[in-house]
């Protein structure tokens, strides 16, 4: 029995600490996840927050069939669907990139290196936001999540052909928004 079986069978037997071992578990990588989806650290955490008290009210129905995180994700997502179509993104790139908060950098680098990283970070963080959710998300869950396409179908409760097919357009797009920071950056340098 998986560490998370056991956890939600105690949660279920009215252990509420056990459902606090999972939300400890996973809380940060939902949080990151959210973060890089929604463009937002404000939303992504009450996002988070939202989807662990579902998770936690719907636990007697979690099959089993899949992982626990993959349940609590597609809970995530549904409720930053439904958030997103009542509040309509009103976000400016400039805000993403300022609520986007610095990442970490390599130890020591020099002064012309930390400028260098952190302008490429916020140039893909503009890219990034350009694109569709659906596109932005499967993104996400492939090449900052490492996540394989089988995993990504259950998440997002699409066919395995359909994750190849938005993960191929989603390259595309971010390709061609990646060119279009760079041209505009460079033609308000000259």
């Amino acid at each position: 029995m998986s560490d998370d079986i056991r956890l939600i069978e105690a949660t279920l037997r009215g252990e509420s600490s056990a459902f606090g071992d999972l939300v400890r578990k996973y809380q940060d990588r939902l949080y990151n996840t959210l973060v890089h989806v929604t463009g937002s650290h404000e939303d992504a955490s009450d996002l988070a927050q939202e989807a662990f008290v579902q998770a936690f009210v719907k636990l007697d129905t979690f099959r089993r069939s899949s992982a626990f995180y993959t349940w609590l994700y597609r809970i995530a997502m549904n409720r930053t669907a439904s958030y997103y179509r009542r509040k309509k993104p009103t976000t400016s790139l400039d805000r993403a990139r300022a609520q986007g908060g610095r990442e970490p950098i390599e130890p020591n680098p020099g002064p012309h290196e930390q400028l260098e990283q952190e302008e490429r970070r916020g140039q893909v963080r503009r890219a990034l936001a350009r694109l569709s959710e659906e596109h932005r998300t499967v993104l996400v869950l492939r090449e900052i999540e490492g996540c394989d396409y089988e995993t990504i179908a259950g998440m997002l409760e699409v066919p395995v052909g359909t994750v190849r097919s938005r993960l191929y357009r989603a390259r595309m797009q971010m390709h061609e928004q990646m060119k279009e920071v760079l041209t505009a950056e460079k033609s308000s340098d000259g």
